[in-house]
């Protein structure tokens, strides 16, 4: 895990379990209220995180309050790591958990020895944008209408040696 913002309070990266997605949902559908994942798709991506056939992770950010503050999940699959979904409570955006969010994907993403990582982001996201630029993530396309009911257009973005970017960023190389 890499380190908190100072000042900021002390919060807690650690997997997610059957017990989170009830407070992963209200966070869910507070950040993305018409595009919301549903319970069942969590369930469905957390069995794919246990067991000796994993391909998934999934952790949660946890305040000192013990509530859910964020949350992030990566697919691996033939060498190609795919990030599910990353998100941070509005009250703790710009304290560096999004980062530390990230770097955990990276590093799992590493874990499971791939070698890129793609992600969608919403073309009108610009805050998520620049903080996968920071990784070294670059666009590679745009997916029409990827968001929906909204009709909401994806960036599709790339990061190659995910192993690398996740070095520099615990060095502090990259920001």
């Amino acid at each position: 895990m890499s380190a908190t913002a100072p000042g900021a309070p002390a919060v807690r990266i650690r997997e997610m379990r059957w017990w989170d997605i009830e407070p992963v949902l209200e966070l869910e559908r507070a950040l993305f209220p018409h595009d919301a994942w549903s319970k069942g798709l969590f369930w469905s991506e957390l069995a794919h995180a246990r067991g000796a056939h994993a391909n998934r992770r999934y952790v949660v950010a946890q305040d000192p309050d013990g509530r859910v503050v964020g949350y992030a999940g990566l697919a691996a699959v033939d060498g190609t790591g795919d990030v599910q979904t990353i998100a941070v409570a509005r009250e703790h955006w710009s304290t560096g958990l999004g980062a530390r969010l990230l770097t955990e994907l990276l590093t799992t993403a590493t874990a499971f020895e791939c070698r890129e990582v793609l992600l969608e982001v919403r073309v009108d996201n610009t805050r998520a944008q620049r903080l996968y630029e920071r990784f070294g993530f670059e666009p590679v396309g745009v997916r029409r209408g990827y968001y929906q009911p909204g009709n909401v257009d994806a960036l599709v973005m790339r990061l190659t040696d995910p192993n690398h970017a996740v070095q520099g960023m615990t060095h502090g190389s990259q920001g």
